[in-house]
C-alpha cells in the first residue's frame, strides 16, 4: 500500500488547479484520473467567461494548456480509476483496481456524470449510437444527430456539432434553460432545428442502420431518422465511490481541513471552469495552512 499526505481524485480543471496550487507550494500530491484529463472541457464548443482568452477558447485547446502547465511544475497524473474511498485509523483508503493507498488529506474533484434515460427503451443494437457526451462525435462529419434536452449542455452541444453535422434539439417542454446567448446562436445557425413539445416514446433501427425516434408532437406522433442520439437531460456529482462509513463523517472532516470537494462535484448549477479553478487552489491554500498548523503543534509537543 502506497502513502502520499495529499491525494487529488480528478484532473478536471478543479483537481489541477489544486495539484498546481499545491506543487507551488512546495506540498508533494498525488493526482488520480481514470478517465479524460480535463474533464467536461472536453464537451465545451467555446470558454467565454474565462479570464485571460478575449474571444473565447474551445474546451479542448484549454484542456491542453491545463495539461500543459501541469506537466511544466512537475505535477504527474497517475492514470487510475477510484473504486473505494474510505477512512481507518485517521487515515483515507483509497482502493483502485490495480492498488491501494493512504493519505491523510484528500481532495474530491470527480465532477460529475450525465443523468441517463429512465423513460426510453433503448434497443441494445443501437447502444453504440445514443451518448451522454458530446466529444465521441466531434469528429464526424455529414451526420443527422439528435440531443435531447433544453439546456446549456444541449444548445452548446449543438453550437459544436453544426460546422459540418445536421442537428436536432428536441425539447420535450416549452421552458429553454440555457443562456440567452446560446440560444440567439442557435436560432441564427441554418444547420440547427429546434423543435420544443416534443416528447421521443420508442426508438427503432432502420434498415439503414439509423435510429428512428417515435416521438410525441404538439400536433400528435412524429418521427425523425438520425445518426447519432444525445441525451443532454442533466448531471449529478460523481460520488458513488465514496463508502457509506465516510459519508457519515464528511461534515467534520471538511471542518477539519482534511476532506475538501472542489469544482463540479459541489456547485450545483454553477458549473464553471473559472469556479472550479478557484475551487482548487483555495482548497490547496487550506491545505498548507492544514499542514503548518499540524507542523507547529508537533514540534511544540
Amino acid at each position: 500500500m502506497q502513502a502520499s499526505q495529499v491525494v487529488v481524485i480528478g484532473a478536471g480543471p478543479a483537481g489541477l488547479a489544486t495539484a498546481l496550487q499545491l506543487k507551488r507550494q512546495g506540498i508533494e500530491v498525488l493526482l488520480l484520473e481514470g478517465g479524460r484529463v480535463g474533464g467536461l472541457l472536453h464537451n465545451a464548443n467555446l470558454v467565454e467567461n474565462y479570464p485571460g482568452f478575449p474571444g473565447g477558447l474551445p474546451g479542448p485547446k484549454l484542456v491542453a494548456l491545463f495539461a500543459e502547465q501541469a506537466h511544466q511544475v512537475g505535477v504527474e497524473i497517475t492514470r487510475e480509476t477510484v473504486a473505494t474511498l474510505h477512512r481507518e485509523t485517521d487515515y483515507f483508503h483509497i482502493e483502485t483496481r490495480d492498488n491501494s493507498y493512504l493519505a491523510s488529506i484528500v481532495v474530491v474533484a470527480t465532477g460529475t456524470k450525465p443523468k441517463t434515460f429512465t423513460d426510453i427503451v433503448i434497443p441494445e443494437n443501437l447502444l453504440g449510437q445514443v451518448f451522454y457526451e458530446v466529444y465521441p462525435l466531434l469528429g464526424v462529419e455529414g451526420k443527422r444527430i439528435a440531443i435531447i434536452g433544453a439546456g446549456d449542455a444541449a444548445f452548446d452541444y449543438a453550437l459544436n456539432l453544426s460546422d459540418k453535422n445536421e442537428v436536432l434539439i428536441l425539447n420535450r417542454g416549452v421552458d429553454i434553460s440555457c443562456l440567452p446567448l446560446l440560444h440567439e446562436r442557435v436560432q441564427e445557425n441554418p444547420s440547427i432545428q429546434y423543435f420544443e413539445l416534443t416528447r421521443v416514446l420508442t426508438l427503432e433501427e432502420t434498415p439503414q442502420s439509423m435510429i428512428r425516434l417515435l416521438c410525441e408532437g404538439s400536433k400528435g406522433e412524429i418521427s425523425f431518422e438520425v445518426n447519432d442520439m444525445i441525451g443532454a437531460i442533466g448531471r449529478v456529482p460523481r460520488l458513488d465511490f465514496i463508502a457509506d462509513t465516510l459519508q457519515k463523517q464528511i461534515s467534520q472532516l471538511e471542518t477539519d481541513s482534511l476532506l475538501h470537494f472542489v469544482g463540479d462535484v459541489k456547485n450545483g448549477r454553477y458549473r464553471q471552469t473559472a469556479i472550479a479553478v478557484g475551487d482548487g487552489i483555495r482548497a490547496a491554500m487550506k491545505i498548507e495552512q492544514r499542514l503548518k498548523n499540524l507542523s507547529s503543534l508537533e514540534h511544540t509537543l
